[in-house]
């Protein structure tokens, strides 16, 4: 088991860990070493335990609010594949109009009209 030196709040502390764990407990130290810090700013020297007790609940606090994201955001992905699902299960009805072959019919003979036309004119030219 590995020992490590954290420093927390300018105070070193010995820690022990699982070997492979190392880079872990020093990320920790630093989260933790960090809300210490802004502490030690606001109010300045305190109590060792004090210290580490705040620091630990506001990082509990930080914590706790991407918990709460992270839910909002798993009751917002559920939703939308719910709604995926919906869209995949019941596909959009897309209707085509059919045009009558009646009006196909006098197109047909509008266009014939108007190229008989054209060419009489051609003619005259």
């Amino acid at each position: 088991m590995p020992d490590l030196t954290i420093s927390i709040g300018g105070r070193d502390f010995q820690v022990a860990c699982q070997q492979g764990e190392e880079h872990f407990l020093r990320t920790a130290a630093l989260m933790l070493n960090n809300e210490a810090q802004v502490l030690l700013g606001q109010i300045g020297r305190m109590p060792e335990t004090r210290m580490l007790l705040m620091a630990g609940l506001m990082l509990a606090d930080k914590a706790a609010g991407i918990e709460d994201q992270l839910r909002e955001a798993q009751n917002k992905a559920g939703e939308l594949q719910a709604k995926i699902d919906e869209l995949q299960s019941n596909p959009a009805q897309v209707e085509v109009a059919v045009v009558p072959s009646e009006v196909t019919d006098s197109l047909a003979e509008i266009a014939a009209r108007a190229e008989a036309m054209a060419d009489r004119v051609e003619e005259q030219v």
